[in-house]
């Protein structure tokens, strides 16, 4: 009877809710047709932002406008509405099919080549044709007594306690028992059920049999298809999906002493030019039993260059021959990694796992713990799921969109249905895997490897699901472990930041790296399965790094010379792009003609001629400033190497009369800004004309202030003109971040001015340096190169003659002159190019010491005129001075280890 009664309830009000649903709908359509829509309200923003504009407003910025996130997205999509057809014109050839999509449409206008663009094109019309991605793939995965779309029969369901419980979907046009059955299929769940026509249930158990209800109480037409029942009134038909219930396998932790340690292969996945970490990385692994295969990234002349000899050395080291240049997120990563497995068997190299590690990872647990730990779980494959529901997943990953790779970029071209009977997972891209699993994936390609080959190929961080979702559609899906071995320093308030906009058309995010107050992290992981942590970089913290070594038992830090330093290259002759790095040499040149003239003076008369290297100094964390390691003759026609030290001064006043002047921390301009690390990648601050400045402030945390209050930040040329406004709008959240000014190259060359004002007093003024550039592709500038690159662009500035600020700009007669003189700097080459070059980095940057070190055994002497060199190897600062732990050590026949003293 109460089912009697409920069905005659629910046809009662089916009729008036369509009544009142019409009704609703019809006032929808009148305030769509009268009243300004969201769109509208985003389009007006933007028009008043470009009038004030055209009046000398400050500039339309999305801090100016105050757009949130999603209206600042709206916006966008709303003016790529007036690109919906491809510009033909811009092609050098004629597309195989019309492109439709408004997304692929986009990346084709954005990418710079033809090739990019035919590959965007031809790929986007495989596609729309429907002949490019798998409809369905199979399941390989071993299934007991489960039938693939069985129906089980109506079942009764209770709003407080669902039948089925792990996901549930409202789909109030397209639901039907096979769209449902598909979803609950790429969630992996074993059963499916549709509910109230529009209403799909996945869950892991089967309903118990009392709920099992008459077929006639599941009678609402499904919303996607009327020909098909789905459910009814708080009833549903459930189904079979095919799959048995998953459950992750829980690896063994206690050794057995019988147990052979588990031979090891560290796939090494190197970027940058971090060697020193690297050395240490490799010095905390080694053990003469395991093995090590090192990719590096193709574009990475100097890491390879450097890590070339370890196979001359080590029998059980090896450098990957194919190399990749991987970017973020990029399906590269993916084919690197399957490229290096493949070739990992070519080597005959007998091993139970392989492990990836970047020059980010560290190990937290002695190399003994971990061989031990995999010795008992042989066979098993370690990889990490997302922990979360499935399509949220999906949305979040952008599985469901197609993304190219070419010019290093992901291009994002449009949507895609992923393949049916394809259970997706995913989650970390750091994976510990067996060689049978191994053998498998790089070996013949069945249907299943063929289908997922095509599907992530153009799939965005394709590693971070590649292997999660083999393993549960095939034979190896009894060896998964919900465990990457690792702990990882997820700060995603600072590490979703969308960084990599510049490489992938996605929001990613990117976990933090490790520093000394976090500590606490990594000793909380002392009683978990846990043997490895990221990130770590010795030029952010360095000091973590050494209390880990301490944690995994390395006690010899006592014994170690320069335990504090940290040296990291950023310029080396031998590069493939050395001969054209033409900032780099242009003001390196200028700091050794400064230290020339300087040890003149001390009768000391030396000739610079060839720059060798630079290098990146820290001590205890702090950055102490670059060195410049070159070669000089000498007087008498001796050639030695000198290293020269210098770092840039200050150049930053505050007003502490105003009520922000003591509470500004930070307030610099220089590139490479990590929005992440909240630091300048750029530490030596050294800009040409092609740099993109930007600015990071931080006032005190404690700062008294009035919310919502406005400062400006005005950008000063060297020729006195404003050439940007920005406004900063005080809040909790906004206290520490950057600016990024909207300067076109070539940047003027000269003193810039960069001032924080609140209403006309100025608070603080830094200064930073354009450098004009003495060379240009390598070689000096001539004398149209000048007038291109030096001549600034002053004509794409705004108009902001309705700024006053008495502190800051120069009056008019101070402003011809300076106009005359940028004028007149423009037409510099050859030695007068020098001059002005060397008169600006003199003004900027302060030498702090020069030490010298025999080219060849015949020098002995460092006594020079006056002045008597340190020789580089006994100083503490000099990228030649020892350094054991960022040094490869020696091999110890006894332990198989690598002793660094």
């Amino acid at each position: 009877m109460a089912f009697m009664f409920r069905r005659l309830y629910y046809k009662y009000t089916k009729c008036l809710v369509i009544t009142v649903v019409a009704a609703f709908f019809v006032q929808i359509l009148v305030a769509v047709t009268f009243f300004p829509t969201e769109n509208d309200s985003l389009l007006n923003k933007q028009s008043d932002a470009n009038k004030n504009n055209e009046l000398g407003g400050i500039s339309a910025r999305k801090f100016d406008l105050e757009l949130t996130d999603d209206e600042d997205i709206l916006l966008k999509k709303v003016k790529h509405q007036s690109f919906a057809k491809l510009r033909l014109e811009e092609l050098d050839f004629k597309p195989l099919c019309e492109i439709k999509h408004k997304e692929a449409i986009s990346a084709i206008h954005r990418a710079k080549t033809q090739t990019c663009k035919q590959q965007i094109v031809n790929i986007t019309c495989l596609i729309q044709d429907g002949n490019f991605y798998p409809k369905s793939l199979p399941n390989n995965c071993p299934s007991k007594n489960m039938t693939p779309g069985r129906q089980l029969g109506c079942y009764q369901d209770e709003k407080k306690l669902r039948i089925l419980s792990n996901f549930y979907g409202n789909f109030l046009n397209s639901n039907t028992p096979q769209t449902c059955l598909d979803i609950c299929v790429q969630a992996g769940f074993p059963f499916a059920g549709v509910q109230y026509g529009s209403e799909c249930f996945c869950g892991e158990n089967l309903p118990l049999l009392s709920s099992k209800i008459n077929e006639d109480l599941c009678d609402m037409k499904c919303s996607g298809d009327p020909s098909k029942i789905c459910g009814g009134y708080f009833t549903m038909n459930v189904m079979e999906t095919g799959l048995n219930k998953f459950t992750a396998v829980t690896p063994q932790i206690v050794k057995n002493d019988s147990e052979e340690p588990a031979r090891i292969i560290f796939l090494l996945t190197l970027n940058g030019r971090a060697l020193r970490q690297v050395n240490r990385l490799i010095n905390s692994l080694y053990r003469a039993n395991h093995y090590f295969y090192i990719h590096v990234d193709k574009r990475q002349d100097y890491l390879y260059r450097k890590l070339s000899p370890l196979e001359k050395v080590f029998p059980n080291i090896k450098l990957a021959t194919q190399r990749f240049a991987s970017i973020w997120g990029g399906a590269s990563l993916l084919q690197m990694l399957l490229t290096s497995m493949k070739e990992i068997f070519n080597l005959k190299w007998q091993w139970d796992f392989v492990i990836n590690l970047s020059e980010s990872d560290f190990p937290i647990k002695s190399i003994e713990s971990l061989q031990n730990f995999l010795s008992v779980n042989r066979g098993y494959n370690f990889v990490k799921s997302h922990g979360r529901e499935v399509q949220r997943f999906i949305k979040k990953q952008g599985l469901d969109k197609t993304f190219i790779e070419c010019e290093t970029h992901m291009w994002r071209v449009g949507d895609r249905q992923l393949p049916r009977g394809l259970v997706v997972d995913g989650g970390s891209d750091w994976i510990a895997l067996s060689p049978a699993f191994v053998s498998y994936v790089v070996g013949n390609k069945d249907e299943l490897l063929k289908g997922l080959d095509v599907i992530f190929r153009h799939t965005l961080l394709p590693a971070e699901s590649f292997f999660h979702t083999v393993l549960r559609n095939s034979i190896f899906c009894n060896t998964y472990v919900d465990n990457n071995l690792h702990v990882t320093n997820w700060k995603r308030k600072l590490g979703c930041k969308c960084q990599y906009k510049h490489v992938v058309d996605w929001c990613g995010c990117s976990p933090n790296d490790f520093r000394i107050d976090d500590w606490p992290r990594i000793q909380n992981t002392q009683e978990r399965q846990l043997f490895f942590a990221r990130k770590f970089e010795p030029i952010i913290n360095q000091e973590i790094i050494t209390r880990v070594e301490q944690f995994i038992g390395l006690d010899d830090h006592y014994l170690l010379n320069n335990l504090e330093g940290y040296w990291q290259n950023i310029y080396d002759i031998n590069d493939l792009t050395a001969s054209t790095d033409d900032l780099f040499l242009t003001h390196a040149g200028s700091m050794i003609r400064h230290n020339s003239r300087i040890l003149r003076e001390s009768q000391c008369v030396i000739n610079p001629t060839e720059i060798i290297e630079i290098n990146l100094y820290n001590y205890e964390d702090v950055y102490k400033g670059n060195l410049i390691l070159h070669k000089a003759t000498l007087i008498d026609g001796t050639e030695i190497l000198l290293e020269t030290w210098y770092k840039p001064k200050q150049y930053t006043m505050f007003n502490f009369e105003t009520p922000y002047g003591d509470n500004i921390k930070i307030f610099k301009v220089s590139s490479d800004y990590d929005q992440k690390e909240i630091t300048f990648r750029n530490f030596a601050n050294i800009l040409g004309p092609l740099s993109e400045p930007n600015l990071l402030y931080q006032f005190s945390p404690s700062m008294t202030y009035v919310k919502g209050d406005n400062l400006t930040v005005v950008w000063l040329d060297p020729a006195g003109a404003i050439a940007d406004v920005n406004i900063l709008q005080l809040d909790d959240n906004n206290l520490t971040n950057f600016i990024k000014p909207q300067l076109k190259v070539p940047l003027l060359p000269g003193v810039w001015k960069v001032s924080l004002f609140d209403k006309l007093n100025m608070i603080v003024m830094t200064k930073f340096l354009i450098l004009p550039l003495e060379y240009f592709s390598g070689k000096e500038t001539t004398s149209q190169e000048a007038t291109i690159i030096h001549s600034g662009s002053q004509n794409s500035y705004k108009n902001y003659t309705n700024f006053k600020g008495n502190n800051i700009l120069p009056n008019e007669e101070e402003s011809l002159l300076l106009k005359k003189v940028a004028q007149a700097n423009v037409k510099r080459i050859g030695q007068d190019l020098r001059e002005w070059v060397d008169n600006l980095t003199f003004a900027f940057y302060s030498i702090l010491g020069t030490c010298a070190s025999p080219i060849n055994t015949k020098f002995s002497n460092t006594v020079c005129g006056n002045h008597k060199f340190e020789l580089c190897s006994s100083t503490m600062w000099s990228s030649l001075s020892l350094d054991p732990k960022g040094t490869i050590g020696k091999l110890n026949e006894k332990t198989g280890r690598l002793d660094r003293l």
